[in-house]
């Protein structure tokens, strides 16, 4: 099994890809670059088994149903929202599960800057054929820092520039854990120097942990939204060592 994790950035400067090949008791991280455009992602694509994407699929539901009603001004005023009524305009069903099973807030698609890369992402699916954002088998939505919390990482402080001896010791505490995980020393550099590469591995790891479905489903009254505005694909606690198995 081949497993492709994308980092996708706004700007293909700042996109970051990590291809893992997973054998009988062998696993090794095979490429791993920054700097890639979509025609080139979609060949890693083609190759793989699997892909996780690090960017939201889609956005919330309420949300478009308000852009949809804005859209056509009837002159009357707008409600004053609650706060629920406010976040169910920023988050999505998905970004709800995942904040209560990791403490985390996933950046809002629908008032974060995000929102360019949700765009560029689009185009993306829309190529790989990508009908279900709820998890098609070969194309999964992943969020690292939900999966390094899930797999007892840390999964704060390791992003920019200040970030870099938080990132040294977060990989050296992945191949701790992940002994049977073969990272070349060119690639052990872009893991420390970059944390788009560091989040595209995870995103590669967190691929794999999805085709063996040991992460966190929609339940039945989630399933709606989660076909369209798309759905974390979170792994399950302790799942780090089990994907060598399976």
């Amino acid at each position: 099994m081949h497993t492709l994790g994308i980092d996708l950035a706004s700007d293909a400067a700042n996109t970051a890809y990590c291809v893992v090949q997973w054998g009988v008791g062998s696993v090794e991280l095979r490429a791993l670059g920054v700097g890639t455009d979509d025609d080139h992602l979609l060949e890693l694509h083609g190759q793989a088994d699997v892909t996780g994407i690090d960017c939201p699929f889609g956005w919330p539901t309420a949300f478009l149903a308000f852009l949809c009603a804005v859209s056509r001004p009837t002159g009357e005023p707008l409600p004053v929202w609650s706060e629920r009524q406010r976040d169910d305009l920023r988050f999505r069903s998905t970004d709800l599960r995942a904040h209560r099973v990791t403490g985390r807030w996933p950046l809002s698609v629908s008032s974060d800057l995000i929102a360019v890369a949700a765009l560029r992402c689009q185009g993306l699916l829309t190529r790989m054929g990508v009908t279900d954002r709820s998890g098609d088998g070969r194309v999964y939505e992943v969020y690292p820092a939900a999966a390094l919390t899930q797999w007892g990482l840390p999964s704060r402080g390791y992003k920019t520039g200040k970030g870099m001896p938080r990132r040294q010791e977060l990989v050296r505490e992945l191949q701790e854990k992940a002994r049977w995980l073969r990272v070349g020393e060119e690639h052990h550099r872009t893991l420390v120097t970059s944390d788009h590469a560091l989040d595209a591995m995870i995103a590669s790891l967190n691929a794999r942990a999805a085709k063996l479905g040991l992460t966190l489903n929609p339940e039945p009254n989630e399933h709606r939204d989660a076909v369209r505005e798309g759905w974390i694909a979170i792994p399950e606690k302790g799942s780090l060592e089990r994907l060598i198995g399976g």
